[in-house]
């Protein structure tokens, strides 16, 4: 048994990124951010889909070929694999939390 929200630290100097399920075309993250972003120079391409759900906090996605969206808490977003993407913001304020889930079907 885990709880999403616990056992963050006070201090991230990095995104904390901890898979908590892993199968063969499966894998579930939970993502803490604080204030980070990806390099500007930096796009995601991943070879799974992807579904994403902010829990906690604000960020916003930028992707190459659409416009950027900005999720809060409980909004969620299925990015597609190969589709170019980035993380442009995180709020400093709070914690951001992300429940990620990697699939293949």
């Amino acid at each position: 048994m885990g709880n999403l929200f616990a056992k963050i630290p006070d201090n991230l100097p990095d995104e904390l990124i901890q898979t908590l399920v892993s199968a063969n075309n499966l894998r579930i993250e939970r993502i803490v951010s604080q204030g980070h972003r990806s390099p500007n120079d930096f796009w995601y391409d991943q070879a799974d889909d992807e579904w994403v759900l902010l829990l906690q906090g604000e960020a916003r996605i930028g992707f190459a070929d659409a416009e950027s969206v900005t999720l809060k808490s409980g909004d969620y977003l299925l990015i597609k694999a190969h589709c170019l993407h980035r993380v442009e913001w995180t709020t400093d304020e709070t914690e951001t939390i992300w429940l990620a889930v990697h699939f293949k079907i």
